[in-house]
């Protein structure tokens, strides 16, 4: 299976091409009316959608807080020296020009009752249907010794952005010799092999500029996310350097403090240069004020990722629970298709199709080292349920991994044009 950004934006509007021409079916005196709140793989792909697809029939309003979008994808690479902070940056211009109306704002507010949302700098939208994809927050105290204040110290860097840009500035001023520390975080959680690409990376930049150095990982998981093929990785490009503390040897029983700096593993207390926190994860706050989650996530229905507490609110990507898809930004713009052809076919009357859906993480290990895992799912009444799947071999050539991660260079240019056109 190979991905460019041709074929991924031919297939895309192939899609669009196929969905009959709506007919409108108007809330009170005007268009009917959808809010969209969360920019990213999932939110920007539904309003874009959703708008595009509907030829105006739908007042589309998108809330976002920032107003350029970072993507947490490929920001591993920014890391390895692969790509440069901007290349990661991406407007709402396009989105604004095809129709959306974009806000940037918090939304601090749901009254699913009224259907409105309230936005922090005072004004109320109401919607028909409302689209919820607030990618993650971390669950507090789930590493002892660390909360959001001390992110500066110990940076999370996986929401894209200033965190990312911290953690390589710390990563850049390491002392020679200096230890580099991971904790990961319990499954389930954003980009299942994240953890272990930004492994290959902060790796890949110290065998360049400080060859001395050690990295830590302490795991509270006993395996990962391409597991053999990172572990191979790491022995052939950086043999020695990387030390991984699984939970058979105490990688879940951990505790930092960020004052110190230090980092115990099962009780032994290691000095760290920097320690990167990846805390475990739970749907961003505004999908539980707005009482869709049910312990950390936000249960839907497979067929239209609506939510299982309310038929009218929709819940993509990272903070949803609906099955076996990984939460990575493939799948979220891979959900968000299927959401905007449910909602456009409730609010227009046009056609709504079987939902299918598809995900590939690529991961890059060296240069021009790049490995894959994907599948194809479907809607069931329990579930998204995976249909079948791949991954990349070990012992791979270097032709094949090159194009491995050409291919995922074609994917990042197609879904980030999808996302914002």
């Amino acid at each position: 299976m190979t991905i460019n950004r041709r074929k991924f934006l031919g297939a895309t509007a192939a899609a669009s091409a196929a969905l009959s021409a709506p007919m409108a079916l108007a809330a009170g005196n005007g268009k009917p009316r959808v809010v969209v709140i969360g920019g990213g793989a999932g939110g920007a792909t539904a309003a874009r959608y959703i708008a595009k697809d509907s030829k105006g029939e739908i007042d589309v309003t998108l809330i976002e807080p920032t107003r350029t979008y970072y993507t947490c994808f490929f920001s591993n690479l920014y890391l390895g020296g692969f790509k440069e902070m901007d290349e990661l940056g991406h407007s709402y211009g396009g989105l604004a020009a095809a129709g959306v109306n974009v806000i940037h704002d918090w939304a601090i507010g749901v009254d699913r009752d009224s259907k409105q949302v309230t936005l922090a700098g005072g004004a109320t939208l109401t919607y028909d249907k409302l689209v919820l994809s607030p990618g993650i927050d971390f669950v507090d105290n789930a590493v002892a010794g660390w909360d959001v204040t001390a992110q500066n110290a110990m940076p999370h860097a996986y929401k894209g952005g200033s965190q990312t840009e911290l953690l390589k500035a710390q990563l850049a001023a390491m002392p020679e010799g200096g230890v580099f520390a991971m904790v990961a975080p319990p499954n389930p959680y954003r980009c299942p092999p994240g953890p272990y690409e930004r492994v290959s990376m902060v790796a890949h930049y110290l065998k360049a500029n400080n060859p001395t150095a050690k990295i830590i990982v302490a795991d509270p998981k006993p395996k990962f996310s391409k597991m053999a093929l990172f572990q191979e990785g790491w022995a052939n490009n950086y043999g020695g350097m990387i030390d991984w503390v699984g939970e058979e040897f105490g990688g879940g029983n951990v505790e930092v403090d960020p004052n110190g700096m230090t980092l115990s593993i099962d009780g032994e207390v290691v000095n760290v240069d920097v320690c990167n926190v990846i805390p475990a994860m739970k749907a961003g706050k505004i999908a539980e004020i707005a009482g869709v989650t049910q312990g950390n996530w936000a249960p839907v229905n497979a067929a239209d990722m609506s939510s299982k507490a309310d038929a009218d609110v929709y819940v993509l990507g990272d903070a949803s629970q609906q099955g076996d898809m990984p939460k990575s930004g493939f799948s979220a713009n891979s959900q968000a298709k299927v959401c905007a052809n449910a909602i456009r076919g409730a609010l227009t009357g046009s056609r709504v199709f079987p939902a299918k859906f598809s995900n590939t993480c690529w991961s890059l290990i060296d240069t021009d080292n790049g490995v894959k895992v994907g599948a194809t799912y479907e809607a069931t009444d329990e579930k998204i349920a995976k249909v079948d799947g791949f991954i990349s071999s070990t012992g791979e050539s270097s032709e094949v991994r090159k194009a491995t991660y050409l291919e995922s260079e074609g994917w990042y240019s197609g879904i980030t044009a999808d996302m914002f056109g």
